[in-house]
């Protein structure tokens, strides 16, 4: 992206993708709960199941195993029955074994101790044909499990009627983690979240975290053209496109009113030989690199489409023409309308990138992801 002159990029080097369960857990389950999820009684456990993204023929859901007991459970292996054929195909933090309708999930190296009162979560992606029935009963080391941690609390505890239970939108509260450095990487659950504060003049930012899907920045740069910062969270896909069954994301923001900005995916291509990227949201005195080919509708949005060069890699920038905060966009059909006009061939994607790309934020401003998600096969 370009606004007034030609941006600067810094490429931080990865680090380890391996992860563990973070204590933001806690918030992403009163979100499962509201959400309806299945569990069955026991007395020592409770299992949250909830599907994320869904498309044809596709899912991804999350598991989350909580210890109501006391005692430490030290090594654990869940199991459940899919009632309508579902098949899993790859999962993250945790090693699955299916066989029919029945699995069994075992934790991994680093998450495989749950303390009283903690929990650990895990991930998968499958396949269904028909319908996509939750199961019903899960169980945890053979014994049933289930349980309701979103009873109401004792008396006097932060979560009882006519208090809030949870920090309102842009106070993160106690977040898991916070920088104000320039180059501030934080790795989780297979994900990086990037402080990034890399244009010329920029002003200050501060980024926080309680996971991957909830985290954002308070950003005071300056009134002036160029973009100073890209805040963003990353996972890294290294996939040849023509390997890919699906690459799908969620996303839903709270960002300001005021000031210079996109919401943004940032895709790259064959070592950054291609930047695809995919404004979901724009405000203020911002635009594209390149020039305007034609509008599509594809992945589930309609784009202007622009095309451009930036130093030693092509830019291809999909801007969404209505703005929205929140959605389900289907970043391989993205890819692939590139591949068939021709833009590129059967390319390696590296890393797919949603944050802010931020112009101006004068005075201080929030820009805060409520959740944020990507899921390939």
């Amino acid at each position: 992206m370009d606004v007034g002159g030609h941006l600067m990029r810094i490429f931080v080097p990865l680090q380890s993708r391996r992860f563990a369960a973070g204590a933001g857990a806690i918030a992403l389950l009163v979100a499962l709960l509201a959400a309806g999820p299945v569990s069955a009684q026991s007395t020592s456990c409770a299992v949250e199941y909830t599907v994320g993204a869904e498309w044809s023929g596709g899912f991804t859901a999350s598991v989350t195993i909580n210890n109501t007991g006391a005692a430490s459970i030290n090594g654990w292996t869940v199991g459940w029955s899919f009632p309508s054929g579902q098949q899993i195909s790859d999962s993250w933090n945790g090693t699955f074994d299916q066989s029919g309708s029945s699995v069994t999930v075992g934790n991994a190296a680093w998450n495989g101790t749950i303390a009283g009162g903690g929990s650990a979560s895990f991930g998968f992606i499958a396949s269904f044909s028909g319908s996509n029935q939750s199961p019903s009963s899960f169980t945890v080391n053979g014994q049933t499990c289930g349980g309701d941690p979103g009873e109401p609390s004792e008396p006097g505890e932060p979560s009882e009627p006519g208090e809030p239970s949870e920090p309102p939108p842009g106070d993160p509260g106690d977040p898991v983690w916070e920088s104000s450095d320039q180059w501030a990487t934080w790795n989780t659950e297979g994900y990086i979240l990037y402080n990034n504060i890399w244009g010329s003049g920029a002003g200050s930012q501060s980024i926080w975290a309680n996971s991957y899907r909830n985290w954002g920045v308070h950003a005071n740069h300056p009134d002036t053209g160029g973009v100073k910062s890209y805040p963003n969270a990353t996972r890294p896909v290294d996939r040849q496109l023509s390997s890919l069954n699906s690459l799908t994301s969620t996303f839903d923001v709270s960002v300001p009113s005021a000031g210079a900005y996109t919401s943004t995916y940032d895709i790259w291509a064959d070592n950054h030989s291609y930047e695809i990227m995919i404004w979901m949201n724009q405000f203020g005195p911002v635009g594209p690199i390149g020039s305007y080919q034609t509008s599509a509708t594809v992945g589930g949005h309609s784009f202007d489409v622009y095309r451009g060069v930036n130093g030693s890699f092509e830019v291809f920038s999909f801007l969404r023409t209505s703005s929205t905060d929140a959605g389900t966009v289907d970043l391989l059909a993205i890819m692939r309308w590139l591949q068939q006009r021709g833009w590129f061939g059967n390319v390696t994607i590296g890393d797919v990138q949603f944050g802010y790309e931020i112009t101006s934020s004068s005075g201080g401003m929030d820009f805060t992801t409520n959740d944020f998600s990507v899921s390939f096969n």
